[in-house]
């Protein structure tokens, strides 16, 4: 049993890509259980859709506790769905159960932020690669092994480091060995969550570089999950905003870096850094306040308590999802009730006097 390396047939230059990843209005809903407070129900996600094109990428990014993590952990079916659906070729996510449920979970993988903790410390690493094609492919060990070496070589490592254990290895290496151990059983989708944010920047350039490379070279398609809009950019076909538990903005990676349609996109992207001739200039936008408790959101809009752009509209009616016109959707009042066109680049609050202040607000 081989890696299958012939290149993919080529897409015509007007097809639309299939997706390959279909969600629909997925929510995802925990009790959580206090000592001294009543029982509180969390929405950590929150009627999301989105749809990721067969080997193409797209990146989920937000604040940490904004439901990314949570939301790639339900499309394998890690935590269990409330309501929704979650398609991953053809395979209804929310549907499964038993040995149909770990039969879909063949086509997907998912790679983690700490390696050393997804890595059994007590098993070598030719051991790690090799059990998931032991178990589910049910596949001789001399395969197991040969196959583990064609992996190992894929990623950047020496075959003869089989026989070594994870304490062996730098960050950078033991993510390729996940990495390797991902394409393990030739999965067509694999969740990247936080995958390179434990690693130092040039690391992470190498490692987004191979993964690249990877999806190119076996048509794969990733959910890309991070904090960063800057690490996210660079792989990323189209890009995923998400707020509370909900997607505020989605669109094509391009029109969001250049022309950001949701002012939580904007506060984002004006934290990178970005010394380029080219790039338009953006002052760093601070938000006020923090990440509201996802078992009490606000009412209306999630982002009105820490929007600079706040209108009343914003504090009692939740905005829909709405086109914009250079591609993707947003949620936001002041794309579609305001005084911009949806899409249009945001123009500094101090020029627009109708706006009531945010709370804590100068």
């Amino acid at each position: 049993m081989s890696i299958d390396t012939s290149a993919p047939s080529p897409t015509p230059a007007n097809a639309v890509p299939k997706p390959l990843v279909d969600v629909r209005n997925l929510s995802v809903t925990f009790t959580k259980k206090t000592l001294f407070r009543p029982t509180r129900t969390v929405r950590a996600v929150n009627d999301v859709t989105f749809q990721i094109p067969a080997g193409q990428t797209l990146g989920l990014v937000g604040e940490s506790g904004s439901g990314k993590s949570t939301t790639g952990r339900a499309l394998l079916r890690l935590v269990p769905i409330t309501t929704g659906t979650a398609s991953i070729n053809g395979n209804d996510m929310a549907a499964q159960s038993g040995s149909r449920l770990r039969e879909a979970r063949r086509d997907m993988q998912m790679i983690f932020q700490d390696p050393y903790s997804s890595l059994d410390p007590s098993a070598t690493v030719g051991a790690s690669i090799a059990e998931p094609m032991l178990v589910h492919e049910k596949v001789s060990s001399r395969t197991a092994a040969n196959r583990t070496k064609e992996l190992l070589d894929l990623v950047g490592l020496r075959p003869s480091h089989v026989n070594r254990y994870p304490y062996e290895f730098s960050g950078g290496q033991r993510q390729r060995i996940a990495i390797a151990r991902a394409l393990a059983l030739n999965p067509k989708f694999i969740v990247c969550d936080e995958a390179v944010s434990a690693l130092d920047v040039s690391t992470q350039n190498q490692v987004i570089n191979l993964l690249e490379d990877l999806r190119e070279q076996f048509q794969l398609t990733y959910l890309f999950i991070a904090h960063d809009l800057a690490i996210v950019r660079h792989i990323s076909h189209s890009v995923a905003v998400m707020y509370l538990g909900r997607i505020v903005e989605t669109g094509p990676a391009e029109r969001i870096y250049n022309s950001p349609a949701h002012p939580y996109t904007q506060a984002l992207l004006s934290a990178i850094p970005d010394a380029s001739r080219n790039r338009k200039r953006r002052e760093r936008i601070v938000l006020a306040g923090d990440l509201p408790d996802p078992s009490d959101p606000p009412t209306g809009c999630p982002f009105q308590t820490r929007c600079p752009y706040v209108m009343e509209i914003c504090r009692t009616e939740n905005p829909p999802m709405t086109e914009v016109l250079a591609g993707g959707s947003v949620a936001c009042h002041l794309q579609t009730a305001g005084p911009t066109l949806s899409g249009e680049s945001l123009p500094d609050p101090a020029d627009m006097p109708h706006l009531s202040p945010a709370p804590g607000a100068s």
